[in-house]
Formats: C-alpha cells, structure tokens, sequence
C-alpha cells in the first residue's frame, strides 16, 4: 500500500491528466452513493460534522473520503476541514493507498471547474478575475490557465493583505501576471471569466456586472443558505452544474434562484455527465454568458485518487527514496 501525503498528492496530479481523468469518469461514471452527513459534539463549541463520500468502478477501484468540518478550528490556528482518502482494490476489497484527501479535495475541484470552462468558456479568454484568497484561490488560477491562454489574473478579497499574497504566489507558480484589487465590480466588468471561491452569504458577483461573451465559475456557496451569484447573473446566463442532483439540493446559487423563479430545473441546461457525453453540445455564441455551479461529487475524488495511485505506482521504482510516497505494510 502507497501512502501519499500533500507534497507527493500534488506531485501526482498534474493539471493535464487530472483534468482528463475527470473528464473520462464523468464519460464512462461510477457507483457513487449519496454522502453521509453525521454531526458530532465538540465539548464546549459548535458541532463538527463528519463527512463519508463513499464511490467505485466495480471490477477496479473502490474508494472513500472521510472528512471533518470543525468550525472552532480557527481559534486554534487549525484547518476547519480535514480530509483523508482510502482507495482499494474493488476486486480483493485491498487496500491500495492512504492518499491526502485536503490536496486531492482542492486539485479536483479546480480541475473540475477547469474541465467546465473548457466546455463552456470563449477560446479566447484571457482574462481570469478569482474572488477569494483561500486555498483553492491559486488551484483554480492553474487550472483554468490549463485549458485556456490566460495573460492576466486578478485577485479580489475582503482583506486586500491577503489578495496581493494570493496574486504574489500566482504570478510566481504560473508566470502571468496577477494583481489584487480592492473593488470587484470593475475587474468582474472586464473579466473574460470570473471564478469564486468563497464562503459568502450574500452575493458578490451582479448579473449587471457581466460583459457578453464572460463564464462565471461558482465554487463556493456549497450550503443552500450561501450565495455568490445574485438572480440577474442566473438569468442572464446559460446554466450548467457538476451533477444536477447535488446542485439543486445544496448549491446555494441553484436553490436559491429555483426558490425565486430566476431559474428553473428544465432551464439548467446540462451538467458534467452530460458535457463529458455530449449528450448537449454547447454550440457557444460569441455573446453567450455561462454559468457553472460546482458542489462537488465523490466521483470527482475516485477519479483523483485513481491518477494519484497509478502516477505514483508507476514511479515505485523511487518510492523508498522519497520522503513523501511512503510504502505501508
């Protein structure tokens, strides 16, 4: 059994091939249950909750993601998630590696966001405006300069300290040129795509704010109760979702403006599966808008998990050399 911990994770799951290893389980899909949610008492402070995301490829690989959500992690300098991924032998039930589920979690979810945007984003779109400093802020940058020639990055955040850090580092790891802003709109204005990755409550992108021709990667908002995109950027937009089952119930930016009228199931035009498939062709115009809402999916895990592995497998040969790909007997 391999373990891999952040570094070797990484290491294992390049842009390119993750994003095509996503693109072909979302083609040829999996088993992939609905999650488990289970709260547990942390003495003295919120409740955390417990995370199981349970998914195979009967005949090749089962796996599981376990996570944590700690709210008062903050108070002690600490993550509020934590997440570790077992993957196995889906013939034998074996173990095959202990994988970190943190750098599995936030590759895979830009990686996904990337494969939408190939889909459904201009050729020519050069210019990304990434709202949010937090540790997909980066990912997402490389992503998305994966599948389209990106020249100019800007970074917005409610601390401006943190945003020109987030700037900072991706201009050093990607070599284009990043700046931080303190106003949203007047970057949203002239972005070519806009991708949030945020916790917010309220919306932060308005649909008057879009240019034709932009797509809108929404990232975060993953509870019904959080919002990045107001009505006006749904409506105006060509709609489309990871998976339409998890969109609907908990992306925030979909239920909400189901519940206002701004949208409707039917007009949610396609999700991942279908893209994948081309089952829907997106045959985009010059001036369309789309929007992409992203819950994430345990399929989007296995197929991570299964790159990492093999990549790593195919490496043995410098296993015992490196500090991070240890074997576990």
């Amino acid at each position: 059994m391999l373990q891999l911990d952040r570094e070797a994770t990484r290491a294992a799951l390049e842009w390119g091939p993750l994003i095509e290893a996503l693109r072909a389980m979302f083609r040829e899909g999996c088993e992939s249950p609905v999650r488990h949610h289970h709260d547990f008492a942390v003495p003295g402070e919120a409740d955390g909750t417990l995370l199981l995301m349970p998914a195979w490829v009967p005949g090749r690989y089962l796996g599981v993601k376990l996570a944590t959500v700690v709210p008062g992690n903050g108070a002690r300098d600490l993550p509020a998630v934590m997440a570790s991924y077992m993957l196995n032998d889906a013939r034998t039930g074996e173990m095959a590696a202990l994988i970190d589920g943190g750098e599995l979690t936030a590759r895979r979810t830009a990686a996904a966001s990337a494969l939408a945007a190939d889909y459904l984003a201009r050729e020519d779109a050069r210019h990304l405006v990434i709202a949010g400093t937090g540790r997909l802020s980066v990912n997402l940058a490389a992503a998305h300069a994966a599948v389209r020639p990106l020249s100019r990055i800007t970074v917005w955040g409610r601390d401006i300290d943190k945003a020109k850090a987030v700037a900072g580092e991706i201009s050093e790891e990607l070599d284009i040129l990043a700046n931080a802003v303190a106003d949203l709109e007047p970057a949203v204005r002239e972005a070519d795509i806009v991708s949030c990755a945020t916790l917010s409550q309220v919306p932060l992108v308005q649909g008057a704010w879009l240019k034709p021709g932009c797509h809108v990667d929404l990232v975060g908002a993953f509870k019904p109760t959080m919002r990045e995109s107001d009505d006006e950027a749904v409506s105006r937009a060509r709609v489309f979702v990871d998976t339409r089952g998890g969109a609907v119930k908990e992306g925030g930016d979909i239920v909400q403006a189901l519940a206002s009228g701004a949208l409707t199931e039917a007009a949610i035009e396609g999700d991942l599966f279908d893209l994948a498939r081309g089952v829907r062709p997106v045959l985009r115009q010059d001036e369309d808008i789309t929007l992409f809402k992203s819950v994430g999916a345990a399929l989007e895990d296995l197929a991570g998990a299964i790159l990492a592995y093999e990549t790593a497998s195919a490496g043995q040969s410098g296993v015992s050399t490196s500090p991070h790909v240890l074997p576990v007997m």
